[in-house]
């Protein structure tokens, strides 16, 4: 917090960032408001995220090539305005759920460029003795916001409605944007902007797969970003049809692992390094809350099993992407971070419909006994690869 620019990121973001997460709440329980359908929420955050399944890397590279401060400011710019537009469809009477669609895909653009963009540019705010301290104090940011965004869109939802939620969203942006517009680019870190050239972005991936501490972590990435972590998906389903609550019980629900996960990434910004065992470990611990979790007989249950997912979800979330961020070269980072938002938040248009489906049909604990296993599955992947990889060469026959 010593560094001006950091600071005006920080808090600008955290204003923002509560924006944010109002309007992926609002939009889920909106849609299954209108609905009445798990597979229409999945399909809703598919659409918020398959522009960066599809478009991940590119965007990646297109943040390694620019100066991220101003890119951001763009990105920033386009995404209030996808949030006005939400809010307008929000107030019209019987709003057709394709047009909610449509806008939700929009932001989805918006969302590929600023992961990689924003989260690269985390690291250029600061020395790089800072780095790792400035990462975690990012994820307690993403992770606070987690337990006022929720809450504040549960009491906006039951008081004013759903359109005022979007639009207290898009009025947030102001802050980040104009914590960006003070900074000083003189007191910036940034690394050499990476020339245009062809095939950079299998060139990203081959640096990705070459690198075992960036390819493990990536891996386990995929299997628990598609299966797990589709909470907007499962949780609203599971709140109002296993635990019998309402909006605003599940708003309580979501804050409260929020809780956890800010607990958790103030508790890993003493970490002075990342390393794949704390990769693994979380993804461990991950996958047993999950599964307690989805054991739990009423919301009393919930709240402090809940505290536990949150917990072990931000443990997973902080070591997988502070060791891309420390592990990768300056030069391949952009691309490196994208290729993990790509595992981690592009997976959803696969496991979003599928993980709605699979509540649909079998019940709405049945999907985060999925995540559980998924979060097992890829603990046990990312140890066995670490050993193999670790293992001495065995002599070829003579």
């Amino acid at each position: 917090m010593q560094y001006r620019n950091f600071r005006l990121f920080f808090f600008g973001q955290m204003i923002s960032q509560v924006g944010n997460w109002i309007t992926l709440v609002a939009s889920s329980l909106l849609v299954l408001k209108l609905t009445d359908s798990g597979v229409a929420v999945g399909i809703l955050a598919a659409c918020q995220f398959l522009p960066v399944l599809l478009f991940g890397v590119w965007t990646g590279l297109v943040a390694d090539r620019s100066d991220k401060r101003q890119l951001l400011l763009i990105v920033q710019t386009f995404a209030m305005v996808q949030s006005f537009a939400l809010s307008a469809l929000a107030f019209m009477n019987h709003a057709p759920i394709g047009a909610f669609y449509a806008v939700a895909l929009a932001g989805g653009f918006a969302t590929a460029f600023d992961n990689p963009t924003r989260r690269a540019f985390v690291v250029e705010m600061v020395p790089r003795t800072s780095v790792q301290n400035a990462v975690s104090l990012n994820s307690a940011l993403m992770t606070a916001s987690r337990i006022v965004g929720p809450a504040l869109a549960g009491l906006l939802i039951t008081t004013v409605g759903y359109g005022w939620c979007f639009l207290v969203d898009g009025v947030s942006y102001l802050a980040v944007l104009g914590g960006l517009w003070l900074m000083r680019p003189a007191e910036l870190h940034p690394s050499t902007p990476t020339p245009r050239s062809k095939g950079q972005i299998r060139e990203g991936l081959r640096y990705a797969h070459s690198v075992q501490e960036l390819w493990v972590p990536l891996v386990m990435m995929t299997i628990i970003g598609t299966l797990a972590f589709n909470f907007t998906v499962v949780m609203p389903l599971f709140v109002k049809r296993s635990l019998h609550g309402s909006d605003t019980t599940f708003t309580l629900v979501y804050s409260v692992v929020s809780i956890g996960s800010l607990a958790a990434a103030l508790y890993t910004a003493r970490r002075t390094r990342a390393t794949v065992r704390h990769v693994t470990n979380g993804a461990l611990g991950f996958g047993v809350a999950l599964l307690a979790f989805a054991a739990a007989p009423n919301i009393a249950f919930a709240f402090p099993l809940g505290l536990g997912v949150g917990f072990s979800s931000i443990l997973f979330m902080t070591a997988s992407t502070a060791i891309v961020q420390l592990r990768a070269d300056p030069a391949m980072r952009g691309r490196v971070l994208a290729l993990q938002a790509i595992v981690f938040l592009g997976t959803t248009p696969i496991g979003g419909p599928i993980l709605g489906w699979v509540c649909e049909h079998f019940g709405a604990r049945s999907g985060f006994v999925v995540g559980g296993m998924a979060g097992l599955v890829a603990a046990a992947w990312g140890r066995f690869a670490m050993r193999q990889s670790n293992a001495p060469a065995v002599p070829a026959p003579v």
